[in-house]
């Protein structure tokens, strides 16, 4: 049955709150590092430009909102802008002052303090799905077929029940579940899949199938399928010192999984069109705020991991951009020349504005802006 999407005030709260939580889960991830090696933070912002609100600690940071909510940044000492780009006058500071500066610190302090921000990123995610292996324990359903569909990707490549699957494209399978994700980043693909039968192993390569679905707020996904049942899976308990272990191995699954698709959209064999900007994850956000708690914090630890993941690519004005100027720095033995790190700032956020730019496009398009 297809529900109505939510009410707009609905859509727009559960944006806010999904976003603001992560924003500000990833900016404390950047202060309290910061904080740790004494580096003094002057702003903490959730959200750029004019401020709706603010307010000034006992230490003289700025908490502060602004108009726009997409996105947020700390302004430490010795920055002269949320870029992080350094403040020239700063070697001027009297030496107390200068010494909490962030560009005082030591190359590895500053690195980790960069790092910081998407790693309480992936922490929160964790600390989510942890939480759910605890509280719902861990489905067991191994690979193995029990029947076989005429016409189906599965019957093409030979498979028979009592086959056991071993690999998906290189990537080990250990649980249907598994099976149906790896499988499902191929639609229209020719893959090798790994199986065992009776005790010999073999590989065959598969042209995957492709279903497209219609949830129930309308939105149509288009996924791969190979064509085998599931069976019912067994829900095995897991222990509050196991799930954490668990949740871990899921996540860097959910990352390696994400750069496996960003590829497949690069190389043109995933269309630009699959890519979703803010409009898109509002609306699921609403969507999934309605269909209760554990819906929306699930989705809450998703976007977590796609934050931490976005923020670590080597592109100037990110974390990631940060970090590959440090390893230049920590290669030439001096930081990149400003004229250098100016440019490179400049390409990042022009980038970062077209792309912003190309997934708003999509999402609008999604919505049937610009008919069919």
């Amino acid at each position: 049955m297809q529900l109505e999407s939510p009410h707009i005030l609905v859509t727009v709260f559960a944006f806010l709150l999904l976003l603001g939580t992560l924003v500000v889960v990833h900016e404390l991830g950047h202060y309290w590092v910061g904080r740790w090696f004494g580096v003094k933070a002057d702003k903490f912002s959730i959200g750029f430009g004019p401020q709706l609100w603010g307010r000034v600690d006992k230490r003289g940071t700025l908490w502060r909102i602004g108009a726009l909510p997409l996105g947020g940044y700390v302004q430490f000492a010795g920055d002269m802008n949320p870029a992080s780009q350094p403040d020239e006058n700063w070697e001027k500071l009297p030496e107390v002052e200068r010494s909490q500066t962030f560009q005082s610190k030591a190359l590895w302090k500053r690195a980790l303090i960069v790092f910081a921000g998407p790693a309480v990123n992936f922490l929160l995610a964790i600390l989510i799905l942890s939480g759910f292996l605890w509280y719902y324990g861990q489905a067991v359903n191994p690979p193995v077929v029990q029947s076989v569909a005429n016409g189906t990707a599965a019957a093409s490549m030979g498979l028979q029940p009592g086959d056991r699957i071993l690999a998906v494209n290189g990537v080990t399978v250990d649980s249907f579940s598994k099976l149906a994700t790896e499988i499902s980043i191929h639609p229209d693909e020719r893959i090798p899949i790994r199986y065992q039968r009776d005790g010999e192993i073999r590989t065959e390569i598969a042209h995957i199938g492709v279903v497209e679905e219609v949830d129930r707020f309308g939105n149509k996904y288009r996924r791969g399928v190979l064509g085998l049942p599931i069976p019912p899976a067994e829900i095995r308990e897991v222990g509050i010192l196991e799930a954490p272990w668990l949740a871990t191995k899921e996540t860097a699954d959910i990352v390696r999984l994400t750069i496996k698709t960003t590829g497949q959209i690069i190389s043109g064999r995933r269309p630009v069109s699959e890519l979703g900007g803010p409009l898109k994850i509002a609306k699921v956000s609403g969507e999934q705020f309605v269909l209760g708690f554990a819906a929306f914090l699930w989705l809450t630890a998703m976007i977590s991991i796609n934050l931490g993941f976005i923020n670590l690519l080597p592109i100037p004005m990110l974390d990631g951009g940060h970090l590959l100027l440090y390893a230049i720095e920590a290669i030439r033995r001096r930081p990149a020349t400003p004229i250098m790190q100016e440019w490179a700032f400049r390409a990042g956020f022009a980038f970062l504005v077209s792309f912003m730019l190309m997934v708003t496009f999509n999402d609008l398009a999604s919505f049937g802006l610009f008919g069919k």
